[in-house]
């Protein structure tokens, strides 16, 4: 049985733990990031600057931290983000953390490039369920990709969108990180290979890798192929809120990849209210990247997301606690959020905008 160990008491601590007990390869892509690292520093600098300025003696009679989400409840506005194999850093990858979101009442996102495939995920999960999607080379692997999420039960698609090549993690590069055998992207299974870049033909990246990127056609179509709510999620710039939404996207995921694309873009919670602007309640925001504690998800509610995702930490409490330590780091998050609240004197996260100081200069 995994014991956590007893100083594991906030997020830092599983951050702290999983570097000790992870092999240096694998948590240099895990914790990885694109070039020198601007913006995943970013991601966390910019939570930092924003303060706190609390409500004395409100009424706190009735407390929730529920939201609704595509007319569904969620007991805590969290939500486990994508990320892939998990099974680098447990030998039940997602098969155990889904056990662990089911135990904390926190829905999931699947990655397509996990290492478990979508179906037994489902079989597993006493959660709601979303499904990350890459947009295939062809189309009809992509709808296949579709079908089996609505068939298995998934609730929503989240499509990845700020991901057309990958980014230059040179940290990885350094580690000389590659996939153990055995462990791979198996939804991907007995779909057509990617073909060969040819440096000889130009540019590798410009005449090979971006032959098959996607486009806001790609996205409504995506949209018609399905009844589930489509998500965008790696969405920055408000000019492109309306070529979302005309693409018929039932909401919008701000993220930056967790810095580990383009690096110099700015950090999500900094993007964050000129997204909400534009949206104008079109459809939810949500925030993804940096999160680390309660009061970064008040910052995020106070500042127009619906609700938040979680990525790496989730991958260290894997590493450091398997199911125990998951569920454990979301009942962290759980509690530091309704802590925050109540100290705030927010009731409920509607009465958290306008607890946010506006920077000043």
């Amino acid at each position: 049985m995994t014991t956590i160990p007893a100083d594991t008491v906030a997020l830092r601590d599983y951050e702290r733990r999983f570097h000790e007990r992870v092999p240096p390869a694998i948590a240099a892509y895990v914790a990885g990031y694109a070039a020198d690292g601007l913006t995943q520093r970013d991601n966390r600098v910019a939570f930092d600057r924003l303060r706190l300025l609390p409500r004395a003696l409100a009424d706190l009679s009735q407390p929730s931290a529920r939201t609704e989400l595509f007319g569904q409840p969620l007991d805590y506005p969290i939500l486990i983000a994508p990320t892939a194999w998990h099974r680098l850093v447990h030998a039940d990858g997602e098969l155990a953390t889904v056990h662990a979101a089911s135990l904390a009442r926190t829905w999931m996102t699947v990655s397509t490039q996990a290492s478990v495939t979508l179906e037994d995920i489902a079989r597993a999960a006493a959660t709601t369920l979303w499904f990350q999607l890459y947009l295939q080379p062809r189309r009809e692997d992509t709808l296949t990709l579709v079908r089996r999420a609505e068939q298995a039960g998934y609730q929503a698609i989240v499509l990845t969108i700020d991901a057309v090549v990958s980014g230059i993690r040179n940290v990885e590069q350094r580690a000389g990180f590659r996939l153990p055998d055995g462990i791979g992207a198996v939804n991907l299974a007995g779909f057509a290979p990617p073909a060969p870049v040819d440096a000889s033909q130009g540019s590798p990246v410009f005449r090979q890798m971006l032959r098959d990127a996607p486009t806001w056609r790609d996205v409504a179509w995506l949209c018609s192929q399905t009844v589930l709510p489509v998500l965008v999620k790696g969405l920055l710039h408000p000019a492109d809120v309306v070529p979302a939404l005309d693409a018929g996207v039932s909401g919008i995921v701000v993220s930056n990849h967790g810095g580990r694309t383009l690096d110099g873009v700015p950090a999500t919670i900094d993007a964050l209210p000129a997204v909400v602007r534009a949206v104008d309640g079109a459809v939810p925001v949500l925030l993804d990247g940096g999160i680390r504690r309660g009061t970064d998800i008040v910052k995020a509610i106070a500042l127009g997301a619906r609700a938040v995702m979680v990525g790496q930490p989730v991958l260290h409490a894997l590493a450091v606690g398997g199911v125990p330590g998951v569920a454990h780091m979301l009942t962290v998050l759980q509690t530091e959020l309704e802590v925050a609240m109540a100290l705030l004197g927010c009731a409920r996260l509607a009465a958290l905008p306008g607890t946010v100081l506006p920077r000043a200069g």
